[in-house]
């Protein structure tokens, strides 16, 4: 079995596409940094391309996440931490 398994309907695999599209765009936003995705973007598939096969946007999709959190784990990690912190809920606060 896959990561991403047979069972998966196509629908489901662009819905999943455009999520990691929107991730990777937050991201950038938010950090004003962009995300190298050269192995993803010489696949030549977006979210839109409904027409390509189930297997094209797996690969894309695996392809894409694995850019993604490559290149979060370079980075220093964007949550600190206090043991000041009173409740359990405010253990991580974003910089």
């Amino acid at each position: 079995m896959t990561v991403l398994g047979d069972r998966v309907q196509k629908e489901e695999l662009l819905h999943l596409h455009m999520l990691f599209i929107h991730v990777r765009k937050y991201y950038e936003t938010i950090t004003n940094e962009e995300i190298p995705t050269e192995r993803y973007n010489n696949l030549h598939i977006s979210p839109v391309h409904i027409h390509k096969n189930k297997k094209s946007h797996k690969e894309a999709i695996l392809v894409l996440g694995q850019e993604i959190v490559d290149h979060i784990g370079r980075k220093p990690a964007m949550l600190s931490f206090s043991h000041e912190m009173s409740t359990p809920s405010e253990i991580a606060v974003e910089n």
